[in-house]
């Protein structure tokens, strides 16, 4: 989820624009791909990998290969503040910085800044943009160094554990041998639930919010009826659509209007919308946007498509289809996260459907069944699971708390 933008955060077609938002997607079919300026050579900090391969768990390899990053605050002479913000399906590295592409502010200022829950006053965060991303980090819309074209479908399946290898390896060029923290909702709660597996002795404290140990039936599916919209489209063109001169953005539109209602809840949607139409005082008995609910999510669609690469958007959503994190410890999620010294918050929302809290306490149970030391709150919201990336004072002083009195222990200057 991308930082998946929220009706709450994100206002809806207001009454300024066209009348019907058929002419909104239509603009937006017209214009050129925002994001292709920003595929291999991103705004953000870059680190090209020469050296050593990075071993995919699909048993290929890719080499080189580059991870786009931003940073925020200071790191302290003893390289011991450090937190990794891991963002969500089609969020990305500017966490707390203007977005390059659309020009609008980081997807989680809210939380990220001098004197907020993460503070940058004492922590140095980082987010890198994972791999398969499409604004720096090596993906499907890369140019292949083996042939000077976009990878395309060439691109291997990556899994949310190559995310980590390859963040892994960025944090050993940055000199860090032990993360703080690391911290993210949705997608990018399963990174830190694979970081915490993965690599125990490197991560101090964990903070998975709003996501799972293993992707659903209901979210695999879900996600195929997206991919196959995507697929559908002429313009994909078989995945070579960058150099066929198209994109496929009535499908990836579908996709995201699609995804976008599991980001909500249903009294998220009554409250904002209900059954009011859009810049009309009747129906018009036809198949335009006659409701404010539909334009929001036209309007949502359109949008998406400037930021975004469709390629990039099957890739994601498949690494998170794959993601199981018992079947990777032989069948017992606690197993997985035995002889850990993680300090863990897990953090659910009451109208979370997508990733619903009884899936939070599967990962509290496994924690208590190793005895690590875990914390666990439900924060009641009608928001649904964007919740996370929302005004929710709850979120805030549990953020700010835990990470507080993991800073305690670890020593930090107040």
């Amino acid at each position: 989820m991308t930082a998946e933008t929220s009706l709450e955060a994100k206002t809806a077609v207001s009454a300024s624009e066209p009348a019907s938002s058929d002419v909104v997607m239509e603009h937006a079919l017209e214009r050129p791909l925002a994001t292709s300026a920003e595929v291999d050579t991103p705004s953000s900090e870059v680190v090209v990998f020469r050296d050593k391969p990075l071993e995919l768990d699909c048993g290929q390899q890719l080499l080189p290969f580059q991870v786009a990053y931003c940073t925020y605050g200071t790191l302290n002479a003893e390289r011991t503040n450090a937190i990794l913000v891991c963002h969500a399906l089609t969020g990305d590295q500017y966490v707390a910085s203007r977005n390059p592409v659309t020009g609008k502010p980081g997807w989680w200022e809210i939380m990220i800044g001098p004197g907020k829950p993460i503070d940058t006053d004492r922590y140095f965060v980082i987010c890198v943009n994972i791999l398969g991303g499409c604004l720096g980090s090596t993906g499907p819309a890369s140019t292949n160094p083996a042939t000077g074209r976009p990878w395309g479908l060439d691109f291997p399946v990556i899994t949310i554990g190559d995310m980590v290898k390859a963040q892994a390896r960025l944090i050993d060029h940055l000199g860090i041998e032990k993360l703080f923290s690391v911290i993210g909702g949705s997608m990018g709660g399963m990174q830190v639930l694979e970081w915490a597996s993965r690599y125990k002795q490197r991560v101090f404290s964990a903070m998975p919010i709003a996501t799972a140990p293993w992707h659903s039936a209901q979210n695999i599916a879900f996600h195929e009826v997206g991919r196959q919209a995507v697929m559908a489209d002429p313009a994909w063109s078989g995945g070579r659509y960058i150099e066929a001169g198209t994109v496929p953005r009535r499908g990836l539109a579908v996709a995201r209007m699609a995804a976008h209602i599991t980001y909500l809840s249903e009294e998220a949607l009554e409250r904002k919308f209900g059954r009011s139409l859009q810049n009309r005082v009747a129906k018009t008995f036809s198949f335009s946007a006659d409701f404010q609910v539909e334009s929001y999510l036209r309007h949502q669609g359109s949008t998406f498509v400037d930021r975004f690469d469709a390629n990039s958007y099957l890739y994601i959503t498949r690494a998170m289809d794959y993601f199981d994190l018992a079947a990777d410890a032989g069948g017992k999620l606690a197993k997985g996260f035995e002889g850990t010294q993680t300090r863990f918050c897990v953090v659910s929302f009451t109208s979370d459907w997508l990733y619903p809290t009884r899936e939070s306490r599967e990962i509290v149970q496994a924690l208590n069944a190793v005895a690590a030391n875990v914390s666990f709150v439900e924060v009641e919201s009608d928001k649904g699971h964007d919740a996370f990336l929302l005004d929710e004072p709850e979120l805030f002083a549990t953020v700010r708390g835990f990470l507080g009195a993991a800073a305690k222990k670890r020593g930090l200057a107040a």
